[in-house]
């Protein structure tokens, strides 16, 4: 087929961004494009070859996000060009760079999880490629899981792209299940190398899943605060004006009141939702009670602007309210993701 006969052909292309594509193992660069006025949808992004349409995939997420970021330096330039009014092609450079922000968020945070997930189980017990156990007509896959389980060894799903196979473990050593090969099963197979390194399990509900690994990830995160690069790093915010660091999921919070220092809070999904509303980067945090989470400022599509807040989860008792006086507006700046992973990735292992 070729790229005139794709659907979305001839409609601007405002960012790029890479999505896993489950199936193949490798990543998929999507399109976000404007397809009417003042709205933007997600597309599958080709290019031509040889006369013919291909998806434009790359082999690590690393080289895709290197990619779409050189893309997508440029949304204002293409929102432009478009024939527009003013106020929305302003609207419509609002909502392309949210749904960026969104994804970017979103990945970072999974690719610190999964780092994490492998340093947790860094010393575990790995098998012998003797000792798997697989159906007689899949031995050609004995190498292949065994070079997930010297990565992962605490699978128990895994999924083969190259043969379009998915086992499933059964006591120790035994992969001689078979599963459903689907998309939804290869997805439940990539989240299962994240959630099981923590314990839980891929094909589980995902938003609950990551909920429960932000908790068990707050006592390591704290310890950063003991790292002398990261006390630098808040030091140098404070002296900015910055009493809130946000870096991935986690918040660096600089508490006045009571014994002043800094501590570490998580972020709100709903700082990163996908229901139209994007972070507002000169908003503020207005705190009126202790809470853990930290809901931060954004605009929601019609433009309203909604204040940073703190709060405790729906699960958990209402946060302790702060006096009146001591309600705190504060400033905070967005650090990029990854630092994170460098960051735990710096502290010695427990």
């Amino acid at each position: 087929m070729q790229l005139c006969e794709l659907p979305g052909y001839g409609k601007v292309t405002l960012a790029l961004f890479p999505f896993r594509w489950y199936e193949t193992g490798r990543w998929i660069i999507h399109a976000l494009k404007y397809v009417s006025t003042g709205d933007v949808k997600w597309m599958p992004h080709y290019i031509e070859a040889n006369g013919h349409a291909k998806a434009q995939t790359f082999v690590t997420y690393e080289e895709a996000r290197a990619f779409s970021t050189r893309f997508n330096a440029k949304i204002a330039d293409r929102a432009a060009s478009l024939d527009i009014d003013e106020v929305l092609r302003a609207s419509l450079t609002l909502k392309a760079e949210k749904e960026i922000t969104v994804q970017e968020r979103l990945a970072d945070e999974e690719c610190m999880m999964f780092a994490e997930a492998l340093r947790r189980n860094a010393f575990a017990e790995r098998p012998q490629r003797s000792d798997l156990i697989l159906p007689p007509d899949l031995e050609i896959l004995g190498d292949v899981l065994f070079e997930q389980l010297q990565e992962a060894p605490y699978l128990q799903i895994a999924f083969f792209p190259r043969y379009k196979v998915a086992l499933a473990r059964s006591g120790e050593y035994d992969w001689s299940h078979r599963l459903n090969p689907t998309k939804k099963c290869a997805m439940h197979c990539a989240r299962e190398k994240i959630a099981r390194g923590f314990g839980l399990c891929g094909t589980a509900h995902w938003g609950k899943t990551k909920v429960e690994i932000r908790s068990e990830l707050l006592p390591r995160a704290n310890k950063l605060l003991q790292l002398a690069s990261v006390q630098k790093l808040l030091i140098e915010a404070k002296a900015r004006g910055q009493r809130v660091v946000v870096v991935a999921g986690f918040v660096f919070w600089y508490e006045e009141t009571g014994t002043p220092g800094w501590t570490v809070k998580t972020v709100s999904g709903d700082s990163a939702s996908k229901s139209g509303e994007t972070l507002w980067h000169e908003g503020t945090i207005i705190s009126k009670n202790h809470g853990r989470i930290v809901v931060l400022p954004y605009i929601k599509e019609n433009g309203q602007k909604v204040q940073g807040h703190t709060k405790n989860s729906s699960h958990e008792k209402k946060a302790l309210p702060r006096h009146p006086d001591e309600y705190v507006e504060v400033p905070f700046e967005v650090l990029r993701g990854d630092l994170m992973i460098e960051l735990f990735g710096g502290l010695p292992y427990e």
